[in-house]
């Protein structure tokens, strides 16, 4: 079989460019150090997603307040739900949310904010919003999760 000259040129510059690219995706993905995003502190932090029953502070999911008027809201993402499954705040409040997930990958999302994020099973994700106006806001798993995902969702009522 014979090869035209110029088709061995293009395929020698193709294989050429295909491995630039995997050297500089290689490079910028482990010699840069990329790596998932840091929480408030500046760490990145994971959960066993198996024993999270047991694991502080997502034992016991729940809201709580850190400071004036800002609050805390440990949550965790399963099956068709969240826990805690309803959160109260005060209008002008400062929620800083702390999601995982203890089975598969889960969507967070408030819809009309700023909020949407991936919960992944053994990693804590986190986003805070100040909720300025008075009302009724749906969190919303906006990731596909099995067949009844459509169900899942919690509620926040700032009051």
């Amino acid at each position: 079989m014979h090869i035209h000259r110029l088709e061995k040129i293009w395929l020698t510059f193709g294989i050429i460019m295909l491995f630039v690219f995997l050297l500089v995706l290689g490079v910028s993905a482990f010699a840069m150090g990329m790596q998932p995003p840091a929480n408030y502190c500046g760490d990145y932090q994971s959960v066993d997603s198996t024993r999270l029953s047991e694991t502080p502070p997502f034992d016991k999911p729940q809201l709580r307040k850190i400071g004036d008027n800002e609050y805390e809201a440990v949550m965790t993402a399963f099956a068709f739900g969240y826990s805690p499954n309803q959160l109260e705040v005060p209008a002008g409040a400062t929620v800083h949310f702390v999601v995982t997930s203890k089975d598969v990958v889960h969507g967070f999302a408030i819809p009309g904010t700023n909020v949407n994020m991936m919960v992944l099973p053994g990693e804590v994700n986190q986003t805070d919003h100040t909720f300025a106006q008075p009302g009724e806001y749906l969190v919303l798993c906006n990731e596909y999760c099995g067949v009844a995902h459509e169900l899942m969702q919690t509620k926040i009522i700032v009051k």
